[in-house]
């Protein structure tokens, strides 16, 4: 079968061929494109794709035949060459890695466009912004060795790439050949550029390698699954970006698939499930909303408090002046507890009484934020009349293990620095099932 692969590919239409190198672009950038994502050395790729660029020229006036795997050597040997390069920079001054980046991205390019200026050859222009039309049997052969040997060595070196790209110091630790495996993840990325040029150019291969990776990103917190994501990701621009370039004359691909990517990136940053900004906006406002909750909470416990907690209700009139609202937005603001089920309406929406899970809250929240004063005045050092603006932000993300230690370095306070008493969410809650069974969990049916 593998024999008869020459022939197999020489028989795929020009539509064919072109999806067919897409896909292995999609894949090999996806895969890599990962890592670059993590490592955060998106520049590189950049750098590289702008360094190929002398080789390109050179495999052009070196091969009369348009040979590409005379093109590919050469490509190979200036990519490799720009990453020595930038190490010696890295090494022999003080500049970092992102000055000496752009210092090969610049000259390297400036080399291959002066070099080609003074001596034309015909063909270099499809490497610039890529032309998935005029790849041959030849190329596909080469994009399939390469991405095969990409695909191999990523799942045969998954874990120590894993661990060297969060934390190479621990690869060190754990006995990780380390500069090997740096070089061997540069020479498959100096790989996947050289190959990929052809399809989107040496202008836009970058985008191939952080559009898809990026977007996966957003989707998974496992590197298996972002991998996964964003060979997806990367396979849909190539293809889509080939088709439509395909159809639309004078369109070149590379801009194209580059646009499909940036398009599924947009999507995927709008309705992404955690890291999206639609998601987030939830989030947003549902934790303004559980602490606009919590703060009318804390003010029925006052005013319970002030009466000696001799009801567990309040009337509509005393939460409109302890809210210092309107009545209309006292009734919205009591709607808000009933909604959440922390609290019952009086019929006639004239009062409103605390639910058992309210009631809770609502001691949790003023012992959160009379701890906390108590931390800042006794450790920090704070005065007394300054710190009830920190507590009112504190107390509504106060963890139940933050409040235990609390205590625990407060030797378990029972008042507060201005002589206010602390409750203990168990004891309140235990004295005061009764009253909430009798008076407090009312209906308005």
């Amino acid at each position: 079968m593998f024999l008869d692969m020459p022939h197999v590919l020489a028989s795929l239409s020009v539509v064919q061929s072109a999806l067919l190198a897409a896909l292995m672009v999609g894949i090999s950038c996806g895969l890599l494109g990962s890592y670059v994502v993590v490592r955060r050395v998106a520049l590189v790729g950049d750098a590289l794709s702008h360094a190929v660029f002398p080789g390109v020229v050179a495999g052009f006036m070196w091969s009369d035949d348009r040979n590409a795997f005379v093109i590919f050597g050469c490509a190979l040997v200036a990519g490799l060459l720009g990453v020595v390069v930038v190490r010696a920079i890295e090494k022999s001054t003080r500049l970092k890695s992102d000055a000496a980046l752009g210092i090969v991205l610049a000259s390297f390019f400036a080399i291959g466009i002066l070099w080609n200026s003074t001596d034309q050859q015909s063909g270099v222009k499809d490497f610039l912004f890529g032309d998935l039309a005029v790849i041959s049997s030849l190329d596909l052969s080469l994009m399939g060795g390469v991405t095969a040997i990409v695909v191999f060595s990523v799942l045969a070196l998954i874990r120590p790439f894993q661990i060297l790209s969060f934390d190479e110091g621990f690869a060190i630790g754990l006995g990780y050949p380390v500069k090997i495996l740096n070089f061997i993840f540069f020479g498959l990325l100096t790989f996947t550029v050289v190959v990929a040029i052809q399809a989107v150019g040496v202008v836009l291969v970058s985008a191939m390698l952080i559009t898809p990776a990026a977007t996966a990103y957003l989707l998974s917190d496992r590197m298996n699954r972002m991998m996964l994501y964003a060979v997806g990701f990367g396979c849909f621009a190539c293809v889509s970006g080939g088709l439509i370039s395909s159809h639309m004359s004078g369109m070149p691909p590379g801009p194209v698939i580059s646009l499909m990517g940036a398009f599924t990136f947009g999507v995927v940053y709008f309705v992404a499930p955690q890291h999206g900004v639609l998601a987030k906006l939830m989030r947003h406002l549902q934790q303004r909303k559980r602490v606009e909750r919590e703060n009318i909470l804390k003010a029925i416990y006052k005013v319970l408090e002030a009466n000696e907690f001799s009801d567990s209700g309040v009337s509509l009139k005393e939460l409109a002046m302890i809210r210092r609202v309107t009545l209309e937005d006292a009734v919205k603001q009591g709607q808000l507890l009933v909604d959440s089920n922390e609290a019952t309406w009086e019929e006639g929406k004239t009062a409103i009484y605390l639910t058992p899970s309210g009631w809770r809250r609502a001691v949790e929240i003023v012992r959160n934020h009379r701890l906390w004063e108590l931390y800042l005045t006794d450790l920090a050092n704070y005065e007394a009349d300054h710190v009830h603006d920190d507590a009112e932000k504190i107390e509504h993300v106060l963890g139940a293990e933050a409040v235990r230690r609390l205590e625990r370095d407060l030797d378990f306070p029972e008042f507060d620095p201005h002589g206010k008493p602390i409750p203990s969410v168990q004891r309140a809650v235990d004295s005061s099932v009764g009253k909430l069974e009798e008076t407090g969990y009312r209906s308005s049916k």
